[in-house]
């Protein structure tokens, strides 16, 4: 019983953090695009719909997708 109250609380304690790790992706993805990195009109026009997206899917509560989503914006500025 000490076992599933120990998981319980694990899970109770990680799903904030969940959360808040899209807000940091977002930030992350915000402060390398002030930087003027070196993509194409294309690269950047992709990364700022993918930000927006991200925020969206945060905002509507779906974190998987968000992060999902910010991670392929990321992953086009090569950061994370």
């Amino acid at each position: 019983m000490k076992r599933a109250a120990l998981i319980l609380a694990a899970l109770l304690a990680a799903t904030p953090a969940l959360a808040f790790h899209c807000p940091a992706d977002m930030a992350a993805i915000d402060a390398a695009l002030a930087a003027n990195p070196a993509l194409t009109a294309e690269q950047l026009a992709e990364v700022t719909a993918l930000r927006a997206e991200g925020e969206a899917q945060h905002v509507a509560g779906n974190h998987d997708a968000s992060v999902a989503t910010l991670a392929k914006a990321m992953a086009i500025l090569g950061i994370g």
